[in-house]
């Protein structure tokens, strides 16, 4: 089993155009909103502005983990194609969709003992996910064994950094992902918080901010400070539904250094339900988080 299929889940958030392009492999997780289910596959079932535009309007959408049964056909299809497996998924903290990937390779490895399943817990969302699967993706194009891209992704992934902002704290409260305390006195006071993805995979605040452009600001102030050879790096800019303010906060990260490249994308549906419209982040490979 020399060939290697990358493959993740619909919460990376990757452009769609990429994901074809790179050959990648994904699974799609699904949410459920107004009696119809949906399944999130980059934007191709149910798009982000529909989704945006359906939450401010009051809808609540709910989510559902990825199955074993689901992860089980998937990986038989790619052990069927004498192919070994590198799953990167969305944190085992925000989700019970990696335990499931673990059970399925369980169940892979008694029909076929020869595969070769790994699996990276991104300890991360959205495109911050989608990142790791951008570095693998380049590292196989660069001839790397999947050995190697693994060894990669779990030494690095700690200095993944993520940072965003959110318009509503009371959606990440609704889906578990925030404290209530937190989210009711965020809310109440009109703040715009900085938080952070931590080193466990869970959504934390690091910063109390008053004002839509001070937190933009903040965002590129810290990805400035936080950042580790810029120049070499692609970083990926994600957003609910609010295109202008993410390229404001691109300008402004790049007043203050320069990269290799930008990727900017919106956040997908699963992963929108639960940060909400005008959610804004940036993720980057830095000072360890």
């Amino acid at each position: 089993m020399n060939e290697f299929v990358i493959l993740t889940d619909s919460c990376s958030d990757l452009p769609l155009e990429f994901v074809k392009e790179n050959n990648i492999s994904s699974i799609p997780m699904t949410l459920s909103y107004e009696g119809k289910e949906y399944l999130d596959n980059f934007g191709q079932n149910i798009t982000h502005e529909k989704l945006f535009d359906d939450m401010r309007k009051g809808s609540t959408p709910t989510t559902s983990q990825i199955n074993v049964s689901t992860f089980y056909e998937m990986y038989k299809k790619h052990v069927n194609e004498n192919k070994s497996i590198l799953y990167i998924g969305l944190s085992s903290s925000l989700s019970g969709s990696m335990n499931n990937a673990h059970l399925a390779k369980n169940m892979i490895l008694e029909e076929f003992p020869n595969a070769k399943i790994y699996i990276v817990d991104s300890l991360s969302a959205s495109l911050s996910e989608g990142l790791l699967v951008i570095k693998a993706c380049e590292m196989k194009s660069q001839g790397k064994s999947i050995d190697e891209i693994v060894d990669f992704l779990e030494n690095s992934k700690q200095n993944l950094n993520t940072y965003l902002t959110v318009s509503d704290l009371i959606h990440l409260k609704r889906g578990g992902r925030l404290s209530p305390g937190v989210a009711i006195i965020g809310t109440l006071l009109h703040i715009k918080p900085v938080l952070h993805i931590n080193n466990k995979g869970k959504i934390v605040p690091i910063k109390k901010i008053r004002g839509r452009n001070k937190s933009i600001l903040k965002l590129a102030e810290i990805c400035s400070e936080r950042i580790l050879n810029p120049e070499n790096q692609t970083i990926v800019i994600g957003h609910g539904d609010c295109i202008e303010d993410a390229e404001k906060l691109k300008n402004e990260i790049l007043k203050r250094i320069s990269v290799k490249k930008v990727i900017i994308n919106c956040i997908g549906p699963v992963i929108g339900s639960h940060a909400g419209p005008d959610t804004l982040f940036v993720a980057f490979f830095g000072i360890e988080r």
